[in-house]
């Protein structure tokens, strides 16, 4: 009888640190907690990459939306649909780190980390400088 909590305790053990140890387990399609997009996570080589694979409306005037506010002249004329935000993040030890985000609202780029709350729902952290100095916002897998 004695062994029954130790067991259990074990098996919650062994059960958290599987989840924390897949590092493929941000891919897939999140909703942004606005409702306005959703990114698609994916991976290549080593690195975890996001496009905007919907966005509520996608058009303005029936021409594609354009990443306008993007500093970089050339890249204005790029369609938001399937623009890559989310470049470079790297697995280590149960987080994201070492990216960047994207935001095509402001054409402004941040440092970035994620990380797993569950298996359905992402936390995104964009900052300046340091991660103290920043926003995080939470994402909901897509089913």
């Amino acid at each position: 009888m004695r062994k029954l909590p130790f067991l259990m305790l074990l098996f919650v053990a062994v059960s958290f640190s599987a989840f924390a140890q897949n590092k493929d387990a941000i891919v897939g399609k999140w909703l942004n907690p606005s409702g306005e997009g959703q990114i698609e996570i994916y991976k290549k080589g080593d690195k975890f990459y996001g496009k905007l694979a919907w966005i509520k409306e996608p058009n303005i005037n029936g021409k594609p939306k354009l990443d306008v506010k993007n500093p970089d002249e050339k890249l204005q004329k790029r369609a938001l649909l399937n623009l890559e935000i989310l470049k470079d993040f790297k697995y280590d030890d149960g987080k994201w780190t070492d990216g960047t985000i994207y935001d095509p609202k402001s054409g402004k780029t941040y440092s970035c980390n994620m990380t797993l709350k569950s298996a359905d729902v992402l936390n995104i952290r964009g900052y300046v400088g340091i991660s103290l100095l920043g926003r995080s916002e939470t994402f909901r897998r897509v089913k």
